[in-house]
């Protein structure tokens, strides 16, 4: 039974991997192959120009950089963190725009995801984030087994 238990852990921490590694290289190269339209949605938000600036050049490079530590074992645990992290921000700045904090409601999402509506967004963000704790806490069980 315990066997079985290992093999199903290690199979969700795959799964895991795989679906946030698709979303972050999925949103980030999305942000670099349509870079100029990128860079105006991120002028558009409510933040100042120069953060926008900054963020038109990080966010992308961040999505990319947390698909390239969930890719490896010995870094997967930094990615899931990250992934938890930069999901954060983003369901906080979603959920702030849902219930309209802000005077207009830009998005900057990828491709596909920009057809989503603010509710859509704050549940898949939620998942994503669950995905990420999940992976969070199977990296840390294996942790804890290689420790005992």
């Amino acid at each position: 039974m315990e066997k079985l238990y290992h093999l199903l852990a290690k199979n969700k921490g795959l799964g895991a991997s795989t679906l946030l590694i698709l979303v972050w290289t999925y949103t980030g190269m999305d942000k670099l192959v349509r870079f100029e339209d990128s860079r105006k949605a991120f002028h558009n938000q409510t933040f100042p120009s120069e953060l926008a600036e900054l963020l038109s050049y990080t966010i992308p490079g961040v999505e990319l950089l947390i698909a390239l530590l969930l890719l490896f074992s010995v870094t997967r645990w930094w990615g899931y963190l990250g992934s938890v992290l930069l999901l954060t921000v983003f369901i906080t700045y979603v959920g702030l725009i849902w219930v309209g904090a802000f005077p207009r409601v830009p998005c900057n999402c990828a491709g596909i995801l920009e057809s989503l509506g603010w509710a859509e967004h704050f549940w898949m963000n939620l998942i994503c984030i669950g995905i990420g704790v999940l992976g969070l806490r199977l990296e840390n069980s294996k942790i804890e087994k290689l420790e005992n």
